[in-house]
């Protein structure tokens, strides 16, 4: 088998990228989320309403492939700003938790200077693993 393109029902075409991408193993690459909705549009200017989008994103590029947030084995995030992100732990953690529960997979947190969305304020990848039927 093929990888095969992960895409969400409803959601604007990617194009020149894929939102995920599932390998015959099971094992599936989701590009880097950040706070737009399935429209593009960016849901708000505030960091901890991007990270939720952006988790949230994820959640749906995982189902939309057969699994769930708990198949997530790792989560890649890009932050712009340090500060806000350890100002607003708190905020943090109750946002994760709303989107993720209790499952914490091996995570890195890089600092960037910018991404090509000028509006975004982090991007988020993942790695996941769901066990394909033979």
């Amino acid at each position: 088998m093929k990888p095969r393109t992960i895409h969400p029902e409803g959601w604007a075409p990617a194009l020149g990228y894929a939102n995920g991408m599932l390998m015959a193993d099971g094992t599936l690459h989701v590009g880097g989320q950040i706070g737009w909705n399935e429209s593009k549009e960016i849901v708000s200017k505030d960091f901890i309403g991007q990270m939720e989008q952006a988790l949230s994103n994820i959640a749906a590029i995982v189902r939309a492939a057969g699994g769930d947030v708990d198949d997530i084995g790792r989560l890649t995030w890009f932050v712009k700003d340090k500060k806000e992100y350890l100002a607003r732990q708190k905020e943090v953690g109750q946002a994760y938790r709303k989107i993720f529960g209790r499952h914490f997979p091996a995570m890195s947190m890089i600092v960037i200077d910018d991404l090509i969305e000028d509006d975004a304020l982090l991007e988020i990848e993942a790695t996941a693993y769901i066990p394909q039927s033979t």
